[in-house]
C-alpha cells in the first residue's frame, strides 16, 4: 500500500529569511515557533512513516506585511529553494508553490514560474491574505487562471487579522484560529460560487475540513432564508462543497474523519501529516492506528494519484 502525503511543510532557509525579511515574527503571529527541519529529517521521517511521496509546502505564517515587493521575493526565494530541495529527491517529493498575494498580478506571474519552469505540482495558498480571503472578487484573475491550468491548490489556514486577545483562542492559533479561518475561507469561496464557476481548479482542504462537516447543513440552511429575503444570492452550498478535497492532517481518530466522512465523497480524502508541526512521534502513533484499518488505502493511495494525476508516474 502506498502512501502520499499532501499536508507536510518544508521550513527552509529561504522561508525563515523571508520572515526576517518582512518583519515577521512567527510566535507574535500565530503563538508557535518554527519547528526544526531539513531534508534529511523530512526523508527519515518518511522512512519512518511508510509515507512514499510528499508533496511539501511552505508554513504560516504567510508572506505578505504589507509590502508587495518583498512579498514577490519571498516567493520567488522559497520557490526556487523547493524546486532545487524536490529535483533532488523526485522520486520521494514535489511542492506546491507559494503565491505572494494579494497582489494578484504577481501571483498569476509567479504561478506561470513555478508551474512552467519548475515543477511545481501546483499551488499552495492562505486562507486570508493580509485580511482579504479566498473567494473575494480581486482574486478572480487568479481564479480563472488556475482554472485554466486545472491547477491542484492546496490551502492553507492563517489566523484572522482581528482575534480576541484575552482568551487562549486568540493566542495560539493552531487551537481553534486556523480550523475558524479554513471555515471562513472555505463559506466565503461557496458563498461567492467559487468551485462552480471554476469547475477545474483541485481545492484540498486541510485537518479534515475543520468546522465545515457541522457548518455546511447550517450555512445551507441559513444562506436559503437570506437568499429568499433578497439578502443574498441563491447558492448551492451542497454543489459547491461536492468540489472540494479534504486532507485529514491534525487528530482524524476518534471523530473527525467520520464526521468529514458523513458530508464529504469518500474519494474526495486524501492523507496529511503536518510534519514537522505535528512531531514526528505523535504522527508515527496516529499512523499506526490509521494503517490497522484497510480502507485507508483510498486515502492513502488510490484518492491521492487520482486527484494528482498522475498517469503512469510510478510511486
Amino acid at each position: 500500500m502506498k502512501c502520499i502525503d499532501f499536508h507536510a511543510h518544508a521550513v527552509t532557509p529561504a522561508f525563515r529569511q523571508a520572515m526576517t525579511d518582512l518583519g515577521i515574527d512567527p510566535i507574535k503571529e500565530d503563538g508557535f515557533p518554527l519547528p526544526a527541519w531539513s531534508v534529511e529529517d523530512h526523508l527519515a521521517f518518511m522512512s519512518d512513516a511508510g509515507i512514499d511521496y510528499s508533496i511539501l509546502s511552505a508554513p504560516v505564517p504567510h508572506i505578505y506585511n504589507g509590502d508587495k515587493e518583498k512579498a514577490r521575493e519571498a516567493a520567488k526565494a522559497i520557490n526556487d529553494e523547493l524546486a532545487a530541495i524536490t529535483s533532488k529527491h523526485s522520486d520521494r517529493l514535489g511542492f506546491v508553490g507559494v503565491v505572494p498575494l494579494p497582489d494578484v498580478e504577481a501571483a498569476i506571474a509567479e504561478t506561470a514560474r513555478d508551474m512552467d519552469e519548475l515543477g511545481a505540482a501546483g499551488m499552495k495558498v492562505a486562507t486570508n491574505m493580509g485580511g482579504v480571503y479566498l473567494g473575494d472578487p480581486l482574486f478572480d484573475p487568479l481564479m480563472e487562471e488556475w482554472n485554466k491550468r486545472g491547477t491542484l491548490v492546496i490551502i492553507h489556514p492563517c489566523r484572522a487579522r482581528q482575534r480576541p486577545e484575552n482568551v487562549i483562542t486568540g493566542k495560539v492559533s493552531a487551537i481553534y484560529e486556523y480550523p475558524a479561518d479554513t471555515t471562513r475561507a472555505v463559506l466565503n469561496m461557496i458563498a461567492n460560487r467559487i468551485m462552480t464557476r471554476f469547475p477545474n481548479i483541485r481545492w484540498v482542504v486541510p485537518h479534515c475540513g475543520a468546522f465545515l462537516p457541522y457548518m455546511l447543513s447550517r450555512f445551507s440552511g441559513v444562506s436559503g432564508i437570506l437568499s429568499s429575503m433578497g439578502m443574498m444570492e441563491t447558492v448551492d452550498a451542497k454543489a459547491e462543497f461536492a468540489n472540494l478535497y479534504f486532507d485529514i492532517a491534525g487528530d482524524p481518530e476518534p471523530v473527525q474523519l467520520a464526521q468529514l466522512r458523513m458530508v464529504a465523497d469518500e474519494s474526495h480524502i486524501v492523507y496529511g501529516s503536518d510534519f514537522p508541526h505535528s512531531p514526528a512521534q505523535i504522527v508515527l502513533k496516529k499512523k499506526r492506528q490509521l494503517d490497522e484499518n484497510p480502507e485507508m488505502k483510498r486515502i492513502y493511495q488510490d484518492n491521492a494519484v487520482a486527484l494528482l494525476q498522475f498517469g503512469e508516474k510510478s510511486i
